[in-house]
């Protein structure tokens, strides 16, 4: 006669190391969670940290000077038509500064090197924000043609635009066109000149001031490969999903460059209404309604 000696209460294998493992886990848990460790209170906090409202900087005489606190806007497409089933045309984004990367959202401040995206979103904050600097330690306003730097603020680290020629190895991950990142080290790789976005004019302007708000076009200096915008390819943040940012010349058939080429570098100029927009933005969020009746005389 045979008899069942198993049932479910019978505990087999290493069950007492599987209780004690979880209990572990759990404890590790709930003290990490408690000192704010986690990855995504981390990544909350680094997020909202990037995400601080900043002012741009205000030309009084139109043009932009080292020191300049800016934003690059890069305008949508003319052309809204939907060609292909899930493809819309590209909108309005500006560069920003990407969170991507695991290990530096591990961390409680910005690393010292991380790539950069397409925002959409239009609002000055700290990740869309970026201060024009000299190559020698010149105030004066920058011009056709002379290299400069592209920082952040240092409120995020202080890191410089870069780029270099692509290889096997490195380059976008979609488009696998040359990489544009952000550096710590001040190099000829971080150096980058302002270009009339009219080729006939090019020679003409060289050396002219650069005006605010002016559509131009930002070539690096060592692979002469112009700052783009990868309207075809979008990649994951923990903001959305962003355009891909790379250097490459997009040229259309009268050699000149196509809009993913064209940025806009936006500043406050008195009187515009780039700046009109900006204080009404900044009035209505810092304005607080008021619940209490009105005195009466």
């Amino acid at each position: 006669m045979s008899v069942r000696t198993y049932n479910p209460s019978v505990r087999v294998g290493n069950w007492n190391e599987d209780i004690q493992l979880e209990e572990d886990t759990l404890k590790d848990f709930l003290d990490k969670r408690e000192k704010g460790e986690l990855l995504t209170q981390k990544s909350s906090n680094l997020a909202a940290v990037a995400l601080q409202k900043k002012n741009l900087s205000i030309s009084q005489d139109g043009n932009i000077r080292f020191g300049d606190v800016i934003m690059l806007r890069c305008k949508g497409t003319a052309d809204r038509t939907r060609y292909f089933a899930g493809v819309e045309p590209r909108d309005d984004c500006t560069l920003a500064l990407n969170l991507t990367d695991p290990m530096q959202l591990s961390q409680d401040k910005f690393a010292t090197t991380c790539n950069v995206t397409g925002c959409r979103s239009l609002e000055p904050v700290l990740r869309t924000v970026f201060c024009v600097q000299s190559v020698n330690g010149s105030d004066d306003v920058l011009r056709y043609g002379e290299p400069f730097y592209l920082t952040t603020l240092p409120e995020a680290g202080g890191l410089l635009l870069h780029s270099d020629n692509c290889t096997f190895m490195k380059c976008a991950k979609k488009s696998r066109h040359q990489l544009v990142s952000l550096v710590s080290e001040p190099s000829f790789l971080t150096q980058w000149q302002v270009v009339h976005k009219e080729p006939r004019l090019r020679m003409e302007y060289e050396g002219a001031p650069v005006k605010a708000n002016d559509v131009v076009i930002l070539t690096h200096c060592k692979t002469n490969q112009n700052l783009a915008v990868e309207q075809d390819f979008l990649v994951r943040t923990p903001l959305g999903r962003e355009y891909e940012i790379s250097a490459h010349t997009s040229l259309n058939s009268h050699k000149a460059e196509e809009e993913s080429n064209l940025w806009t570098i936006t500043m406050g100029v008195p009187g515009d209404n780039m700046m009109s927009s900006l204080s009404q933005n900044n009035n209505q969020s810092e304005a607080i309604p008021s619940t209490s009746p009105p005195i009466s005389q």
